[in-house]
Order: C-alpha cells, then structure tokens, then sequence
C-alpha cells in the first residue's frame, strides 16, 4: 500500500482509462445501512485537479449516496485494474451534491466530454487522501461495451419529468434520511406528508 501526496498525472491516466469504479458512502447513525454503488458509462468521471474530482450520477432506483453526502460528505471511490498489471487506488474525500438548481451545475457539467439523459445530480468530491495497492487478487475481466438500456429508454422525458420522477422516486434513503429535492411547484401539503412518513421510516435501533 502506498499512500500519495496528491492525484499526479499517472493516477489520473489510470483512473480515467477504467470501465467502472465503485463508491462507499454511509449514514452516521451506526444502525444505518453502508452503501456501495457501482458507477459506470464512458466519460461520466473527471478529475479536476490534485485534490478534487467529480462524477455524473445518472437516475437509479435509489439515492443513497445522495443522502449520505447530504447528511455527512464521506465518500470514498475505487478503481481496480481488471486488465493489465494489477492496481488498486482509492480515493477518500468529503463530497457534496450538485442539484441541477445549483448554479455550480451547468458550469461542472461542462468540464465532461459526453453527458447522457438521465443525468440526475453531479457528485463534486475534495479529496483528502490518495492511496494505491497491489490488487494482485482482482480477476482479468475483458470490458465488451457500456450498457445503453439506463438511457435509451428515457431519450424522450423532459428536464420537468425527470424532476418529478426522481423527486417523487427518491425522496429519501432505505434509512429515511433526504435525498432528491421535492420537485418546483410540488405541492408543499404532500411534502410534509412525506417528510412526516421519514420521521418514522427507520427501524428502531436495538
């Protein structure tokens, strides 16, 4: 294991040229469920400097890294070689979630060569420690192509729909803690509603 100073040019080159990476996040609550998230589709990760990256999070079916990141910003992210010599690095940092209202958001999204529809929020990550290792057990696998399904079928929603969708989809994590801001013009008597229903969401600690 060896741990760097910063992200140098041959971090970035490996870290660019992987397929997919993952990201760990958790609540703080020591009931709360650890997240790990596998993050994929060509051109969705940049790093932006020494000590800084981000990457585009495309709509699934649940937010939990969203919600961690609000509640906490402990994020880490790995990339492991599955081709050529063995590799490891990860990347620890505090993030935070860039909502397309965000005034930060159409100027970050700019610094990536392809965005999708479907792009849901932008993760902006500060990192504070860079750390390698031998991934000598990671398996040779051989990357055939991106999957295509996530965004194909959403080519003909709108900027309005997408928001309502993930605003009524993924208002909060499996723990009950916010996730997706409510959508513009939603109706305040329903989210107070559900924000009564997360008060209550989380299974008593035993």
């Amino acid at each position: 294991m060896k741990v760097h100073q910063e992200i140098d040019d041959s971090l970035r080159e490996f870290i660019e040229a992987q397929h997919v990476f993952f990201v760990a996040t958790a609540p703080n609550e020591s009931d709360g469920h650890v997240n790990v998230s596998p993050k994929g589709l060509a051109g969705s990760f940049r790093v932006l400097g020494p000590h800084r990256f981000a990457y585009l999070d495309y709509g699934g079916s649940g937010a939990e890294t969203i919600a961690h990141l609000r509640q906490n910003g402990r994020i880490t992210v790995m990339f492991a070689a599955f081709e050529g010599p063995p590799n490891i690095v990860r990347l620890f940092g505090t993030g935070r979630v860039i909502f397309a209202d965000d005034p930060a958001f159409a100027e970050l999204r700019d610094q990536f060569p392809v965005v999708h529809n479907r792009l849901r929020v932008i993760i902006d990550v500060d990192v504070t420690r860079v750390q390698d290792s031998c991934g000598y057990s990671v398996p040779f696998m051989t990357y055939e192509s991106d999957r295509t399904r996530l965004t194909d079928n959403w080519v003909d929603r709108d900027p309005d729909a997408l928001e309502a969708y993930w605003a009524a989809k993924n208002p909060v994590s499996i723990d009950g803690l916010p996730a997706m801001k409510p959508a513009a013009g939603s109706d305040t008597r329903t989210r107070g509603a559900r924000d009564r229903v997360t008060a209550t969401a989380r299974p008593a600690a035993r």
